[in-house]
């Protein structure tokens, strides 16, 4: 078809705006690095101290020190309250049972907000765990 304009070639790329993922300071881009932060307490505390630039993985980190200080304190209120149910005469088998359904419920919820705020930090989203979330912000003043 003679009547069309030939395709220009591409443009070379030259100093502008960085197209891939941003890195960190420990190396990896920054969505890895966030992912890696939450990991509940570990990946928080270590990417907090290890990270000292960039507010994204910061946040992550943040957030999973606080979500996993109260995934391990909900845990060892659940293993006394387990103690001090079972130690019930008559009625404490039937309580223990409820409330390990009832924990198990929890924790699966713990589960899946773990699993969620991963998936989104990798994909580059900053997404606040409910309650968790603006608390992570106003410590990292990021409000």
């Amino acid at each position: 078809m003679p009547d069309q304009e030939p395709i220009p070639p591409p443009s070379p790329s030259g100093p502008g705006p960085e197209l891939g993922p941003k890195s960190t300071s420990t190396g990896l881009p920054s969505n890895v690095a966030a992912a890696l932060a939450c990991i509940p307490l570990v990946g928080g505390i270590i990417f907090y101290i290890v990270e000292k630039h960039d507010v994204f993985v910061r946040f992550y980190a943040m957030q999973s020190i606080i979500f996993g200080g109260a995934w391990l304190l909900f845990s060892i209120v659940s293993r006394i309250l387990f103690l001090i149910l079972w130690s019930i005469p008559a009625i404490g088998g039937i309580l223990v049972f409820f409330w390990g359904i009832i924990q198990a419920l929890i924790h699966i919820a713990f589960l899946v907000v773990w699993i969620v705020a991963t998936v989104k930090a990798f994909t580059g989203v900053r997404w606040d765990i409910p309650y968790v979330g603006p608390v992570a912000r106003r410590q990292e003043g990021t409000v």
